[in-house]
Formats: C-alpha cells, structure tokens, sequence
C-alpha cells in the first residue's frame, strides 16, 4: 500500500471518528437534559399537577393546570396571528415577488428572526400593554405571533419554491388564473411542507419566557377571556425555579418535563410528516 493512500485512510478515518464524536456530543446535551428532567422531575407528575390550581404562597402541593390552559391559549392566538400573515407573505415571496422589493422583505424577514425575544416583549409591551393599561392574553399571544412570522414566511416560501413549475404551467394552460393556479394547486400541493412549518413555528415560540413577562405577565389562577394577565409553563417554571421553597423547585422540574415532551411530540409530528413526503422537489 503506498504511503499516500495510507494517509488518505488515516485521515478519513480521524474525521470520522472526529464528526462520530461531535455527533454524540450533540445528542447526549440533549439526553442530559432529559435525563436530569425525568429524575427530577418524573416523579412529582400526577394527576394533580394537570388539574388543580397552584397551592397558596408556603403550602405544599397543587398544580399547574392554569399554567397548562394558558399556554394553550397563548400558542392559540399566536398561530391565528402568526400563521396566516407568514403563509400569506410566503405565497407572495414565492409567486409574485419581484427581485427588489423581494429581496428587501426576506432581509427584513431573517433580520426578525434574529431578534432577541426579550426585545420583542418590550415591542409588544409599548405597543399594546401600555395603551390597554393591562397584562392580558391577547398580548401575550400576539408577541408570540411577531415571532412567529419569520419563520412561517421563509418556510411557506421554500415549500412553495419546490412545487414543480410543470404543475403551474399545466393549470394555468387548462384556463387557470394565477390566483386559481396557487389556491387549488400550488397550495395544496406543498399543504404538508407548510403545516409543518407551522408547527415547528409554534415548538419555537412554545418555550418563550420573556415577552410574556412584560406580556401576559402571570397569574396563580383562572383567568377567562383574553383581556386579563394570564399563567404560562415558561414563566411558571421562571418563577418557581427561583423562589425560595423546595417544593416550587421540584413542580419547576415536572412543569419543564411537561413543556419538553409537548416540544419534543410536536417535533414527531413533523418528523412524521416530512418522512411520508411533502410536496415534489423541483426538477
């Protein structure tokens, strides 16, 4: 064997072994914390804890089924906000943007996406808070929605891209207008890309904990409607995490199992659909 192929071996092996680590190490971050999770944590989740309401200040036990309800509330509205603006602006980036404007709006767009979440709580804060003169839900939700947009844009509009131009000629040589091509064809055909992207849209923004302290802000109860400061798994496990009492440390630790496996079911649900197909790549 000459000394040049056995260097080339000797390299390609180090680097596999070298990209085998990194790739363990990634992975056991997240057995790490899942695995401190479920021993902390597993053992204080009973049916208590999804039905009844936080204990009194000092008192042991009780629950976060108010935390849980809000959450679900908050996700609610944010997607009602920020699904169908993203999807829209996706469609137009995809099908009617021009080079110019386009270009500006998906700069916009990713500059979004990098904006820290603790500054987008003060944006919604300014702009709906302090002129309602009240933490409420519906602030909670649209701060969450803000958030959201980004991502459902650019991933609308890259599902869009892969659909096959053959499939847009063919209707629109049928009579098709250009809006009937991408309502009843387009659209339908990259429907899994993009509900996908609406749901890893909503595991991004699940855990969020700083626009909703200056937003939905909390509350140790029920709070019905939309207009009223509202309870979260985040912001629970913020507050518990750092009081003073032991037992708001172990319910911090079962509500952060709790929020991890709602993300991590969501990211199966994607999963699952992306592994069955989403629309056809571009020849």
């Amino acid at each position: 064997m000459s000394p040049r192929l056995i260097w080339r071996k000797g390299v390609s092996i180090v680097m596999l072994s070298l990209t085998g680590v990194c790739a363990l190490a990634g992975v056991s971050v997240l057995l790490i914390i899942l695995g401190y999770l479920l021993w902390y944590g597993g053992k204080y989740i009973d049916w208590n804890f999804f039905t009844q309401l936080p204990k009194p200040v000092g008192e042991t036990g009780g629950g976060m089924a108010n935390a849980i309800v809000g959450s679900a509330k908050l996700l609610l509205l944010a997607a009602l906000t920020g699904v169908p603006v993203g999807f829209l602006g996706g469609v137009y980036l995809s099908e009617f943007g021009g080079k110019t404007f386009s270009f500006m709006v998906r700069y916009m767009t990713d500059l979004l996406n990098g904006v820290p979440s603790i500054v987008m709580g003060i944006f919604a804060y300014t702009v709906v808070v302090l002129p309602m003169r009240t933490f409420s839900t519906l602030a909670g939700g649209l701060a969450l929605g803000a958030m959201m947009i980004p991502i459902a844009v650019r991933s609308t509009e890259e599902f869009l891209h892969a659909v096959p131009r053959a499939m847009r000629e063919g209707a629109m040589a049928l009579g098709a207008s250009k809006w009937r091509t991408i309502s009843s064809v387009v659209v339908p055909a990259a429907s899994r890309g993009i509900l996908t992207a609406a749901l890893l849209a909503l595991a991004r923004v699940a855990g969020e904990t700083a626009p909703l302290l200056f937003t939905a802000f909390g509350n140790r109860y029920w709070s019905p409607g939309w207009g009223q400061p509202i309870a979260s798994l985040p912001v629970m496990i913020f507050t518990y995490a750092v009081g003073p009492y032991e037992d708001w440390h172990r319910q911090a630790w079962a509500a952060g199992l709790v929020l991890l496996g709602l993300v991590l079911i969501t990211n199966i649900v994607v999963r699952t659909l992306l592994s069955r197909g989403t629309s056809p790549q571009r020849p």
